[in-house]
């Protein structure tokens, strides 16, 4: 397993942290998504075998959020 920090810019309420929270979670390889409203982060726990960064970076610009690593 490997573990990436994401910064998430967009996020302004706790709707925007479910939706993102969601569409990692859905993410074939991920373990576990810990979104932080505060910290604009999200911190990703994924398998390296059956997923990438920019995979997740794709997902969450698609749910309408910009990302950096």
């Amino acid at each position: 397993m490997e573990t990436i920090t994401l910064k998430i810019d967009g996020m302004t309420c706790g709707g925007c942290v479910s939706s993102v929270t969601r569409v990692l979670s859905e993410t074939t390889g991920v373990a576990n998504a810990q979104v932080d409203l505060a910290s604009g982060t999200a911190v990703v726990q994924f398998d390296s075998a059956q997923t990438n960064v920019a995979a997740l970076i794709d997902v969450v610009e698609d749910a309408g959020f910009d990302v950096a690593v």
